[in-house]
């Protein structure tokens, strides 16, 4: 869990899976995703041999402007990352799973961090990350996701789970969802 208050940064996070329904990968089969059509990536000129092992250290790019569209901006956020830091081609916005991501986030407002997940109120995918209670969603876009991505590589999944999702090979989509409780800003972002 990633919470702003005091800039305190404790993990709880949950992994349901690593791959999906058919075994393709997410895709399907023909370079498409189900709910993006087809990805075409250019990959920055830095990364001309391809994905790196690990990311650039102290990867902070600056966030583009919003674009009006919340979820967009947290699927460009994420791809951001992935690309200008580690060379990593862009996850497609997973439009379909949008709507439970939103009550996931609404859900856990009540409870804590990744219950909706971990309670199978949805179809949430197989990876979740969530910056519970931050002070707007422009924090949760320049501020909590950035924070999961400098939790960095690493194997031990309570140090570095959030950005093992946002990294994960196996996934191939992320759906962003929001919910806004008195004045604090819950965010979900679940991998498929």
């Amino acid at each position: 869990m990633l919470r702003s208050a005091g800039l305190a940064l404790v993990c709880v996070l949950t992994l349901a899976a690593c791959g999906d329904d058919d075994g393709d990968g997410g895709g399907d089969g023909d370079g498409t995703t189900a709910d993006a059509g087809p990805m075409t990536w250019t990959p920055p000129a830095h990364c001309t041999d391809g994905p790196l092992d690990a990311p650039i250290a102290g990867c902070s790019p600056t966030a583009a402007p919003s674009s009006g569209d919340l979820a967009q901006d947290c699927v460009d956020r994420i791809n951001q990352f992935r690309a200008e830091c580690q060379c990593l081609p862009p996850l497609a916005r997973w439009e379909d799973g949008e709507e439970c991501a939103d009550e996931q986030a609404e859900y856990d407002s009540t409870r804590e961090p990744h219950a909706g997940f971990r309670d199978g109120i949805c179809d949430s995918g197989f990876g979740q990350n969530e910056c519970p209670g931050w002070g707007s969603t422009e924090s949760v876009i320049t501020g909590c996701l950035q924070a999961m991505w400098d939790e960095g590589p690493g194997e031990d999944f309570q140090a570095h789970g959030h950005y093992i999702n946002m990294t994960n090979p196996s996934f191939t989509k992320v759906a962003c969802g929001f919910y806004d409780a008195d004045g604090s800003t819950w965010a979900v972002q679940n991998f498929r």
